[in-house]
C-alpha cells in the first residue's frame, strides 16, 4: 500500500534558479529528501496556460525553454525525466475522460523543470504536466482538482508551480533583494492566515479580496496552481510553508505544503 503523498505548491520564480545554488534551491532539494519518493509526479505549471484541458502523454517529454533573454547555458539545460502514459490516462479517467492527450507539441516547461531539477536531481521520476484551462474560472479549477485526490494514495506527488504573488510590472529587474511591497506582504499574510484556518472560499474568490489581491495576482496563471493544491487538502492534513521569501519585491517564493 502506498504512503499518502503530500501535495505541494512551489513558488518557482526566476528560471535561472535551475542553475543556482541559493536558499530557495537548497530548500527545494531538502523537500525532495524529506518526502517519500513518489512513483510519479503530476505538475500543474503556470506556464502551460491554454484554452484547453490537456496532459502530456509522451514517453520522453522534451525540456521546453519557454523564455527569452537568458544566458545560453540556461537554454542548453536539459531535464530528461521520463513521461508516463499510464499517469496521463489515470488523470483523464479521474477527470471524466475530457482531457486531451498531448503526445507531441508540449513537454516540461520551466515552471516544472527549473524546480524539479533540484527536488529530484536524478531526473528518474516520471513527470506528467496538466494544463491550466484559461477559459475556466477559479472555482472550476478548484473543483476539478478535487477529482485528483485519489492520486495522493497512488504514489503520485501533485505539484503546483506558480507564485502566490506575481507582478512583473512592479518587479525590480536587476535587484532581486528589493524589499517586498506592502501590498504584497499584506496579501501573502492574509492568504497564509486563510490557508492555516482551512478557509479556502476567499482564496478561490481572490479577485474579490481587494486592491492587494489585484496587485499581487494581476493575471490568474501563476495563482491558479495554488488552488489545485489547496483542493487536495484532506481534513487531517496540516498546511506548512517550508520555503519563504520574496524576489525583486513583487514575486513571492513561498512554498505551501499540504500533508
Amino acid at each position: 500500500m502506498n504512503e499518502t503523498m503530500p501535495a505541494i505548491f512551489i513558488g518557482h520564480g526566476n528560471p535561472m534558479n535551475a542553475l543556482a545554488d541559493n536558499g530557495y534551491t537548497r530548500a527545494w532539494r531538502s523537500i525532495g529528501e524529506a518526502i517519500p519518493k513518489p512513483q510519479a509526479v503530476l505538475c500543474i505549471s503556470a506556464h502551460w496556460y491554454i484554452p484547453a484541458l490537456a496532459v502530456t502523454a509522451m514517453e520522453r517529454p522534451r525540456t521546453i525553454h519557454d523564455f527569452g533573454g537568458f544566458p545560453r547555458e540556461l537554454f542548453e539545460f536539459q531535464y530528461p525525466a521520463p513521461g508516463s502514459a499510464e499517469l496521463a490516462e489515470r488523470v483523464n479517467e479521474l477527470l471524466g475522460g475530457k482531457v486531451a492527450m498531448e503526445a507531441g507539441q508540449w513537454g516540461l516547461d520551466h515552471g516544472t523543470w527549473s524546480v524539479l531539477c533540484h527536488v529530484f536531481p536524478e531526473a528518474d521520476i516520471p513527470i506528467v504536466q496538466l494544463s491550466i484551462d484559461e477559459t475556466k474560472p477559479a472555482a472550476w479549477h478548484y473543483d476539478t482538482a478535487k477529482s485528483l485526490a485519489p492520486l495522493r494514495n497512488e504514489g503520485v506527488l501533485v505539484i503546483g508551480s506558480g507564485n502566490l504573488v506575481h507582478n512583473l510590472h512592479a518587479y525590480a529587474w536587476g535587484d532581486q533583494s528589493r524589499e517586498p511591497f506592502d501590498w504584497a506582504l499584506r496579501f501573502e499574510q492574509k492568504a497564509r492566515e486563510l490557508m492555516l484556518s482551512g478557509d479556502h472560499a476567499p482564496l478561490i474568490g481572490y479577485e474579490s479580496m481587494g486592491k492587494d489581491a489585484h496587485l499581487s495576482a494581476p493575471t490568474p496563471d501563476h495563482y491558479l496552481p495554488l488552488l489545485y493544491i489547496l483542493a487536495l487538502q484532506a481534513d487531517e492534513d496540516e498546511v506548512s510553508f517550508p520555503v519563504e521569501g520574496f524576489d525583486g519585491g513583487s514575486i513571492s517564493m513561498t512554498t505551501v505544503m499540504v500533508r
